[in-house]
C-alpha cells in the first residue's frame, strides 16, 4: 500500500467555532497552511476569502452542524477543486457523508473527534474516520489527524452512527428523562445524597449549555430511536422487578475485573 500524499494546506469552514478554533490552532502549530472561513458566508468579505483560499487548498474541513452541511457545501462547492478532499467533523456520519458525496465530485471523508474543544491533559483524543469516496483520501486524513496529535481509527458511517446513538444520544436522553422525572419534587431536596449531587454536577453543562446541540445530534442520527427503544425494554425489565437480570448484564462493562474476597477486584 503506497503512502498517501500529505495534506499541507487546509481551509477550515466554521473556524470561529470552538472546534474550528481547535483545528486551526493545531494546524498552525504543526506548520500547516490554514485558511479560515466563517459565517456569514454570504458576506462580501467571506466570498473574497473563499475565492482566495479554496482553489489552493488540499482539504476543506467543514466544522459546521450536520443540519447546515448541505447549504454550506452548496455555497462553497463551485470554488473547491475536484481533487481537494472534503471532510467534516459532525457527530453523525451517514447523512453528512451522503450530502458531501452528492455535492462534491472529488474525494470525501467523514470524521468525528470524540472529544470537546478543551480536552483534558493526557486524554486520548480519538477521531473516527469514515471513508466516503477515495481510500487514498481516508489515509491522508488519518495521517493528518495523527500529525495534529489525535488518535484516528477507521470505521463505517453506519457503525459509527449506531454506536453514537447509544454512547452519546442515549446518554443525553436518559439523563434528561431521569432528571425531568424528579423536577417537580422540591420536597426531595433535603434527601439528596452525595452521589446524586455528583450526577447533577455532571449533567449541568449537558443540560444548561449543550442541550440544543445534543437534541440536533439526536434528531440527525438514524439510529436514535433504536437506542431509545432498547433502553425502554430494559426499563420494562426493571418495572417487572427483575433487577438482577439488569445487574448481571451491566457487569459486562467490567468483565475483566473479577471480584476478590473483601469486595476488591483484580
Amino acid at each position: 500500500m503506497s503512502k498517501a500524499q500529505a495534506i499541507r494546506t487546509l481551509t477550515v469552514v466554521g473556524a470561529g467555532g470552538k472546534m474550528g478554533r481547535l483545528f486551526v490552532s493545531r494546524c498552525r502549530r504543526e506548520g500547516l497552511a490554514c485558511f479560515e472561513l466563517d459565517a456569514p458566508l454570504e458576506s462580501e468579505a467571506s466570498r473574497e476569502a473563499a475565492s482566495r483560499a479554496l482553489p489552493r487548498t488540499d482539504m476543506v474541513l467543514l466544522c459546521v452542524p450536520a443540519q447546515a452541511m448541505a447549504s454550506v457545501l452548496a455555497q462553497l462547492g463551485p470554488l473547491i477543486p475536484k481533487g481537494s478532499v472534503v471532510a467534516d467533523i459532525c457527530s453523525v456520519k451517514v447523512r453528512p457523508l451522503e450530502e458531501m458525496m452528492l455535492l462534491h465530485p472529488g474525494p470525501v471523508v467523514g470524521t468525528h473527534p470524540l472529544f470537546g474543544p478543551r480536552p483534558a491533559e493526557g486524554e486520548e483524543l480519538r477521531v473516527a474516520v469514515c471513508p466516503g469516496r477515495s481510500e487514498e483520501a481516508a489515509r491522508q486524513v488519518e495521517e493528518l489527524m495523527a500529525k495534529l496529535g489525535f488518535a484516528p481509527f477507521r470505521t463505517t458511517a453506519e457503525e459509527h452512527d449506531r454506536a453514537m446513538a447509544y454512547v452519546q444520544g442515549l446518554n443525553f436522553v436518559s439523563t434528561v428523562a431521569y432528571l425531568a422525572a424528579q423536577a417537580s419534587h422540591d420536597e426531595f431536596d433535603r434527601f439528596l445524597t452525595p452521589s446524586f449531587r455528583r450526577r447533577l454536577d455532571a449533567a449541568k453543562k449537558l443540560i444548561l449549555e449543550d442541550a440544543d446541540l445534543f437534541r440536533l445530534i439526536y434528531e440527525a442520527n438514524p439510529f436514535s430511536l433504536e437506542a431509545v427503544r432498547s433502553y425502554r425494554n430494559y426499563l420494562n425489565v426493571a418495572a417487572g422487578g427483575d433487577l438482577e437480570v439488569l445487574v448481571e448484564r451491566a457487569k459486562s462493562w467490567w468483565k475483566d475485573e473479577t471480584p476478590r474476597p473483601g469486595g476488591k477486584v483484580n
